[in-house]
């Protein structure tokens, strides 16, 4: 009897090895706390992506170029991955930006994380997200370092992807500078109709 008892436990550990396993989803965690050195996130495994994200912008300089470079899988982890992407209006999104962190390849490589990707609007990503980004960048030069967050929201009825994968209803990105002084942006996971400072709001 005992030999059963463990050749069926070991089957079931063989089969929940898999990620996309029905059977380990009630072992999928909500909030993952993963540090990767320039930046720190927490991992929603049932959602598919990030709760939140944090990092410094240090006025790093430019060394390496991202190429052709793509998300890679996190070991250990339950993220979204391409077929979340296919062949539909979300970019990958990055949270701590690629452009931020091309000191070095290493750094620039740790950007492409699945755990660094959320699904964004490709029009948001490309454009007031991304000029957001770039200002942050400035100011960074002008002011010294700058700490970042950036929380994903998700309102009831948000939607889920017949891939598993759940749609950011939008973004809030936080700002803290050297002197305390704190600014905050919320943007709707949608195409945007205004200009990036226009997304400014109460932190509160």
């Amino acid at each position: 009897m005992k030999y059963y008892f463990n050749f069926f436990l070991v089957l079931l550990l063989i089969s929940c090895s898999d990620q996309s396993s029905d059977c380990c989803d009630n072992k999928l965690r909500e909030a993952v706390i993963i540090d990767k050195g320039i930046y720190t996130v927490s991992y929603n495994e049932l959602f598919e992506q990030p709760n939140w994200i944090e990092y410094e912008v240090s006025n790093r300089p430019k060394n390496v170029d991202r190429g052709n470079m793509d998300f890679y899988l996190e070991s250990g982890v339950k993220t979204s991955d391409n077929a979340d992407y296919y062949k539909n209006p979300w970019d990958k999104g990055h949270l701590a930006p690629a452009a931020t962190f091309s000191d070095s390849q290493e750094n620039l490589s740790k950007t492409f994380s699945f755990i660094n990707c959320a699904m964004q609007i490709d029009d948001l990503n490309r454009g007031e997200w991304a000029e957001l980004e770039q200002e942050v960048r400035d100011l960074s030069a002008l002011f010294g370092t700058i700490k970042v967050r950036i929380e994903l929201v998700f309102d009831p009825g948000h939607e889920i992807r017949e891939t598993g994968v759940h749609v950011p209803t939008g973004f809030w990105k936080k700002l803290t500078f050297p002197n305390g002084e704190k600014e905050c942006y919320f943007f709707l996971n949608e195409t945007t109709n205004k200009n990036w400072d226009m997304y400014l709001t109460d932190c509160n």
